[in-house]
């Protein structure tokens, strides 16, 4: 046990695989564990390197082990998968685990802190997708909702029985609950901006609102993990896949891997720049106009929030402020 320096640790809801080696890779324990059992069976070995895939739960375990004096490196599970020899099982992802973790040129995930995690969960986008569980459907946008309750609300509209009518009258209830739910959340992602240095200069760049400067300072716990905005760019997926051999490059669409929320917020972002653009002009943004007269609107928003995504990044990882580009300024 005291010559184990690397671990890889597979996790789930009960039982964890470990799989351990020595610094001359020979295996020394593979063992499963209970719950219960993992804190107790960490707290007696030496610190060491441990590994883990990158998932829900992983963060609260990457916390527990590191105040135990371990170093823990989150993984993507992507990332990991070209490790596992042939059947996929618990011990085999431990074992590819820990060879993973091992590779010099593998990328890791940030350990996020408690109040990085909560803030997440109170992202209103993920609120509202819950409420397609009422089964209510309707029309995309604000008013589709309100003129389908003005239809059950309608007891002359013949169109919905009774019963369904009184159903869907208690959906609508819930609805409307949870909306008022809504504001109160916008106000607490609101006063949680507000109250964050880096989140505060984030919202200075074109096409970021506090939605998504809070959700990057809660995603990228450490910006410098990542060497160069491209990288950061790439872990959105707003970069385009290559197919490229024999010195020939191909580029395909976006690869549309990492943090799809992310992404998400930063392509509507874009989408807001250009609409703002096209109804106030173009002439003042030279590149989004060059963009705009060789590109559809959609693809053009693709880029600029690749631009958006590495503006971002750079103003994290250096703690800079945004400098408004001169063409602007005028």
């Amino acid at each position: 046990m005291q010559t184990i320096t690397t671990i890889g640790l597979d996790i789930a809801k009960s039982v964890f695989q470990v799989h351990g080696v020595d610094a001359g890779g020979q295996v020394i324990i593979r063992r499963q564990l209970k719950r219960r059992q993992v804190l107790a069976f960490f707290q007696k070995l030496p610190p060491c390197l441990v590994g883990i895939e990158a998932c829900a739960s992983s963060h609260h375990w990457s916390r527990e082990l590191q105040a135990l004096g371990h170093t823990v490196r989150l993984m993507p599970p992507a990332y990991v998968k070209p490790y596992v020899k042939r059947q996929k099982n618990d011990m085999a992802d431990a074992e590819a685990i820990c060879e993973a973790v091992a590779r010099a040129n593998m990328r890791f995930v940030p350990t996020k802190t408690p109040e990085q995690q909560s803030c997440l969960t109170a992202v209103i986008n993920s609120i509202r997708a819950h409420l397609a569980e009422f089964g209510i459907v309707a029309p995309v946008g604000r008013k589709g909702v309100t003129e389908l309750l003005r239809v059950v609300a309608d007891s002359n509209d013949k169109r919905v029985p009774e019963i369904a009518r009184a159903c869907l009258a208690a959906l609508g209830t819930q609805l409307l609950a949870l909306k008022e739910q809504i504001v109160g959340f916008d106000r607490m992602i609101l006063a949680w901006h507000r109250s964050n240095q880096t989140s505060k200069r984030l919202h200075y760049i074109p096409g970021v609102g506090p939605m998504l400067a809070t959700a990057l300072v809660a995603s990228v716990a450490d910006p410098s993990t990542f060497r160069s905005a491209r990288n950061f760019s790439a872990w959105i997926g707003l970069v385009p896949k290559q197919y490229s051999s024999g010195g020939k490059e191909r580029l395909g669409s976006i690869s549309k891997q990492g943090d799809r929320y992310l992404r998400s917020l930063f392509v509507a972002g874009a989408l807001a720049v250009i609409r703002y653009a096209k109804i106030h002009g173009t002439g003042h943004r030279p590149w989004l106009t060059a963009l705009l007269a060789r590109k559809p609107t959609k693809v053009a928003a693709i880029a600029l929030a690749n631009k958006i995504a590495r503006m971002a990044w750079a103003m994290m990882a250096k703690g800079e402020r945004y400098r408004e580009p001169i063409a602007l300024a005028r």
